[in-house]
């Protein structure tokens, strides 16, 4: 199918700057389209994603170039569909968050190779949706929409909130009925419009894909829909992020909470252009993929050597990963596949007490999804499918002050205010 018949009801203005961005490719069959707010191919249906013309050939320029940029991804903005000058617009700079060796965490699993923590709650609204979203925005500007909307399953509504209130535009975000109390509030602040859909993120998800195709969704950009492909390069900077941080080498192992799925494979995709650049040397790695065991259709896939992930309706206390019908399922089982590595669930109540784990040995109170990855670490290096001599990068998606709820804990003991109280409550 020609470049041409690509359909759009948005035209991207002869100004917009996408950077290195060159096309929208098919992941399917390959045909490219023009950029535009398109997310599936018009010949196969299969997802679209960005594809490039990277600056080849002199890795050390390049490398000195991103460590002279801000602390922030736009350091990497050679790399993403975005404009030279993206720094200098009102966004909120996410991004160089702390990659936390993790020693005490480590001896208690048994690592001895290496436990890094990439830890991502450091964001402005403290989780790895503000990554996103920042190259999301950037989009819709281009295109000229003047509403920002999402389905959510809570921190993607906090970051979309936030993002547009900070470039000047409407927001408008969708999340399930029954999210966590925190997240709520934290996507409802910013001013926008918050609705609420009786149903699961699935359900959330149809609905918006049925108002963009009405004239009630004109002029809006959906983030993880119409703009999707540009929304998902926004994690590959965590794979850039990472391999600076390790001093520009790949981590050997490395464990991605999966949802949608679209995180990891855009963390695959981040550390294949760091080697084709010439920014790390070439030397095999491997993706695990961690799921709540309550909403775990990937993994489930993985065991039982599926091709096809089958939807399921989830039940589990990690909300931020209880999207029942992944889109990027099947990818997440190709990489896994390929790299060596897995994909694995634990219940929720080793995501408790996983969650507890990191915060009594590394002082980092990671919400519920962080939990599922350090279960899950945990869980393969027990089952001897994670190398403990090797070095390993575990990532904490978001701040456990979203999900009080899964963590009950309070004073140790309430006493009077005398010395003679604190030697009776025997501390």
């Amino acid at each position: 199918m020609a470049v041409e018949a690509v359909e759009s009801r948005t035209s991207v203005p002869a100004s917009a700057s996408f950077g290195p961005a060159v096309a929208l490719s098919c992941r399917e069959c390959g045909e490219r389209f023009p950029l535009g707010p398109s997310f599936a191919c018009v010949g196969c249906f299969g997802p679209l994603e960005v594809a490039y013309e990277l600056p080849v050939g002199d890795p050390e320029s390049l490398r000195r170039r991103i460590e002279a940029g801000p602390a922030n991804i736009w350091r990497y903005a050679p790399l993403l569909p975005v404009p030279a000058d993206v720094a200098d617009r009102p966004n909120l700079n996410p991004g160089f968050t702390k990659l936390v060796k993790a020693d005490n965490l480590a001896r208690e699993l048994g690592v001895t190779g290496g436990l890094y923590v990439k830890d991502d709650s450091g964001n402005p609204t403290h989780s790895f949706k503000d990554r996103v979203v920042a190259i999301a925005v950037e989009a819709a500007r281009a295109f000229g929409f003047t509403t920002l909307s999402c389905s959510s399953t809570g921190n993607l509504a906090g970051a979309v909130g936030a993002a547009a209130a900070r470039a000047g535009l409407r927001s408008c975000v969708f999340i399930p009925h029954d999210l966590e109390a925190g997240k709520v509030v934290m996507a409802a602040v910013y001013g926008g419009e918050l609705v609420g859909i009786e149903g699961t993120y699935d359900d959330v998800n149809r609905f918006c894909s049925e108002l963009i195709g009405d004239p009630l969704g004109e002029g809006w950009g959906f983030v993880n829909v119409n703009l999707r492909p540009y929304y998902g390069e926004g994690s590959k900077t965590l794979a850039y992020e990472i391999c600076e941080q390790l001093g520009w080498r790949l981590p050997d192992q490395i464990v991605v909470p999966v949802a949608s799925g679209s995180q990891l494979t855009k963390i695959d995709k981040g550390l294949k252009e760091l080697i084709a650049l010439g920014l790390v040397e070439d030397r095999p790695y491997r993706i695990f993929g961690a799921q709540a065991e309550g909403c775990a259709p990937v993994s489930r896939a993985f065991k039982d050597g599926h091709e096809v992930v089958r939807p399921v309706k989830p039940d589990t206390i990690a909300k931020s990963l209880a999207i029942g019908n992944p889109a990027d399922g099947p990818y997440v089982l190709d990489i896994a596949r390929r790299t060596g590595g897995a994909v694995e669930d634990v219940d929720d109540e080793r995501i408790v007490e996983a969650i507890r784990l990191l915060a009594r040995t590394e002082g980092i109170f990671a919400e519920t999804a962080g939990g599922v990855t350090v279960g899950v670490t945990r869980k393969l290096l027990e089952d001897g499918r994670l190398d403990p001599s090797l070095t390993t990068v575990v990532l904490n998606t978001g701040d456990g002050l979203k999900t009080l709820d899964a963590v009950a804990a309070g004073p140790t003991a309430t006493i009077p205010p005398s010395l003679d109280a604190f030697r009776a409550a025997g501390l």
